[in-house]
């Protein structure tokens, strides 16, 4: 019966990060530097408001779009934060995380023939949601202008078909972001056209050498922010995600929320709403923590040799392979896997841009980072040629 099955579905693939990630979880004494998860606990005061609202039978449906509380408490998040004003009563969506956000957002704009403009190399979970709406997703080549998608890098790419841009950042894999600057450059240059732009913000708690702007404060009619507590707050599991977006748009995003999921889990909600009142902050300490580890990585992989970018924000490094190591980034990731015992994502899992490159998280513990670090820079030895024509 699998032929009769949606063809845009039989073609997509399981993501190239958890495909890599469950080929390698088995090997012994492994490294993982591969997910985006961060290592820290969900904070204290977050479980217990959980818990507390399962004992005082916070358990039913709640609004489609989150009980009004806690959109209240998000638009406040994001007019503190960003100085971004949404109405809580028709511009915030409480979705079942950030990816929920993002497709139920694409298929409420987007119509078969579209075109949407992605950074190449970018995360995987976009592209997929595009072709199951009939769109094409064309990737926006950012490797020669430092993994940055900004208005120079656009112009090539708009067309008369592209309905939306998609702007995520901090990036996940590269940690490249933006600065206000750009970001009002690409808002000048889509102000006006029958363009969107879906700005996934969901490491904007998580930017290390200057404050996170958000898009929405150069062109809130024409753009959808996506935002969550799963890196800022550490609830990858509690799936909150929100979306903001001017009412006109927030409404029908609103029609294809409903009838996916009807709401977010009402025990989630509620430690969202903690999250984002009495833990507005919570992230500054592991952002503190995470920059200690950015600087330490950074300094070791440019002892090494590599090519660094240094992220602005976010917890990744995407890195060049050493010319010298003649295979494809699959081939590279599944070396160090094997023969040195420490884990990192192919560069090809993130479009055909990344390709020649990888992904190193360091969202764990700086024993860990050190152990892989070492094991990198025993690859790096045993690999870099000591003279010319020769290893």
């Amino acid at each position: 019966m699998e032929h009769l099955l949606n063809k845009q579905v039989q073609e997509i693939e399981i993501s190239g990060i958890r495909k890599f990630f469950n080929m390698v979880a088995d090997i012994d004494d492994m490294v993982s530097l591969t997910l985006g998860q961060p290592d820290f606990p969900t904070p204290l005061h977050v479980k217990e408001a959980a818990k507390a609202a399962i004992d005082e039978g916070f358990t039913s449906y709640t609004h489609n779009a989150g009980f009004l509380e806690l959109r209240e408490a998000a638009s406040e998040f994001y007019k503190k934060k960003y100085n971004v004003s949404f109405d809580p009563s028709s511009e915030v969506i409480i979705t079942n995380g950030a990816s929920q956000g993002i497709d139920s957002t694409l298929r409420t704009i987007l119509n078969a023939g579209d075109e949407v403009i992605l950074p190449g190399p970018v995360y995987p979970g976009y592209e997929p949601i595009v072709r199951l709406c009939g769109a094409s997703p064309i990737i926006a080549d950012t490797v020669p202008n430092g993994f940055k998608l900004d208005a120079g890098v656009l112009k090539k790419y708009i067309t008369t078909r592209t309905k939306c841009i998609i702007l995520p950042y901090p990036s996940n894999p590269t940690g490249v972001s933006l600065t206000a600057d750009e970001l009002k450059e690409i808002a000048d240059l889509v102000r006006g056209k029958d363009i969107f732009i879906l700005a996934d913000e969901i490491y904007s708690e998580l930017t290390y050498d200057r404050k996170h702007t958000s898009m929405a404060s150069f062109l809130k009619e024409q753009t959808i922010v996506i935002n969550g507590l799963s890196k800022s707050h550490s609830m990858t599991g509690w799936r909150i995600g929100m979306v903001f977006a001017p009412e006109n748009l927030a409404k029908h995003i609103l029609k294809v929320h409903q009838y996916n999921v009807s709401c977010a889990s009402s025990i989630s909600q509620k430690a969202a709403f903690e999250a984002l009142t009495e833990g507005i902050n919570d992230s500054d300490g592991m952002k503190a923590e995470y920059k200690i580890r950015r600087d330490y990585v950074s300094k070791r992989l440019t002892e090494m040799g590599f090519q660094v970018i240094l992220p602005d924000g976010a917890f990744y490094f995407f890195l060049k392979i050493p010319d010298y190591f003649k295979a494809d980034s699959f081939t590279f990731a599944l070396t160090l896997a094997k023969q040195y015992k420490v884990g990192v994502v192919p560069g090809n899992s993130f479009s055909s841009a990344g390709e020649g490159f990888f992904r190193l998280s360091y969202a764990c513990s700086m024993e860990e980072l050190y152990k892989g670090m070492e094991r990198l820079q025993a690859f790096v030895e045993d690999t870099k040629p000591t003279s010319e024509g020769s290893r």
